[in-house]
């Protein structure tokens, strides 16, 4: 079975607007990172307005749930442009276009992919005396910090082999514009607002996101008894072997009684279905960053997850409320033949670092 929340209505196109005379201007890709912008706002700049540029990916997924959390937004006060950087041919240069001016007039920018190459093309462009805050999107900040700490000269994902090609090579002038943008300045200070376990370097500004925001807006949520799983993509990035991700839900379900299995906006249709049948799991589809749903409720009192973002953002979320986290090792043998050296100690250093968590050994094989 598979719940699944109504699509809601396209969001209205409109150009951005100007963050003007020293405004905020944020962009954000996922439903995560505009959860933290919202965040951000609630945290460090109460009485402000925020100017969102929404630029949606094509997953149908995705694209619900950042409809509903612009809404959100709105709610808050916030104005929201939905900006179809990715419709055509001609609309990234549509796009670049239209948010040159704002960008140089920005006071502060905000951003939660730096390893985003259209984020990267929008810093290469924007002001140089604009401050800078980077807000978290999921455990890839704890990679990106980590670059940063080093000196990186160009940012790579986790998860990613090799160089990343000849696009890649074609992007280096802009990616290392990108990267100076996010390096403090004497005029220009760079902060990072973050759940994660981060060791920045000197002088950027690390503000603890303890997801009070959400617990203000939500909540508290009505309890259910058993174990909710918690879905992840790391078999669509290429990370772990698809058979061995299934037979490990299906160990970790029965070993923990969940009957439902909360999906990544990310994962394939075809593997949800398996995980359905073959783990006799109701599949549910979240129309919110599940730190929201969660806190919304009803949810299980116990909330099983492999290494993801939720084992560090769903205790501050659900402080308070009874409900455990347990985080479940991935074992080396579960990784795909085109998985990442860096994969495993990075998932390794994702569940090492979770407070507040039960720890599980690696189920299934």
């Amino acid at each position: 079975m598979t719940t699944t929340a109504t699509p809601a209505p396209e969001p209205e196109r409109t150009g951005p607007r100007r963050a003007g005379g020293g405004g905020t201007l944020a962009f954000v890709e996922s439903p995560v990172q505009l959860l933290n912008v919202l965040e951000w706002a609630h945290a460090r700049a109460p009485r402000a307005s925020v100017t969102v540029v929404v630029l949606p990916p094509h997953d149908p997924m995705t694209r619900g749930q950042l409809r509903r959390m612009a809404q959100l937004a709105r709610d808050e006060g916030h104005a929201v442009d939905w900006a179809e950087a990715r419709g055509g041919a001609g609309a990234p240069l549509r796009t670049v276009t239209a948010l040159a001016r704002p960008l140089r007039e920005a006071g502060r920018i905000v951003i939660g992919d730096p390893f985003s190459r259209y984020v990267q093309l929008l810093l290469a462009l924007s002001g140089t005396a604009a401050d800078l805050t980077v807000v978290d999107d999921g455990t890839a900040t704890m990679e990106f910090t980590a670059q940063l700490a080093a000196g990186a000269k160009r940012f790579t994902r986790w998860h990613r082999k090799g160089a990343g090609g000849a696009r890649a090579l074609l992007f280096t002038p802009a990616s290392r514009r990108a990267r100076r943008r996010l390096t403090p300045g004497p005029r220009r200070r760079v902060e990072l607002f973050s759940s994660m376990p981060v060791e920045p370097p000197e002088h950027v500004t690390v503000v603890e996101n303890t997801f009070a925001w959400t617990r203000e807006r939500f909540g508290p949520p009505a309890l259910i008894n058993g174990s909710d799983l918690v879905g992840t993509s790391l078999a669509e990035t290429g990370v772990v072997d698809v058979d061995r991700y299934v037979e490990a839900v299906r160990s970790l379900a029965r070993a923990h009684g969940a009957v439902r299995y909360f999906a990544h906006r990310r994962e394939r249709t075809e593997k949800l279905h398996r995980v359905a049948v073959e783990c006799d799991l109701e599949i549910v589809r979240p129309d919110l960053p599940l730190e929201l749903v969660a806190r919304r409720g009803p949810v299980a009192r116990t909330i099983l997850s492999f290494p993801s973002t939720v084992v560090h953002t769903l205790p501050l979320a659900l402080a308070g409320t009874g409900v455990e986290v347990a985080v479940c090792d991935v074992d080396p043998a579960w990784l795909s033949a085109g998985a990442s050296p860096r994969a495993q100690g990075f998932l390794s250093g994702v569940t090492a670092t979770a407070r507040g968590v039960q720890r599980l050994p690696a189920s299934g094989a």
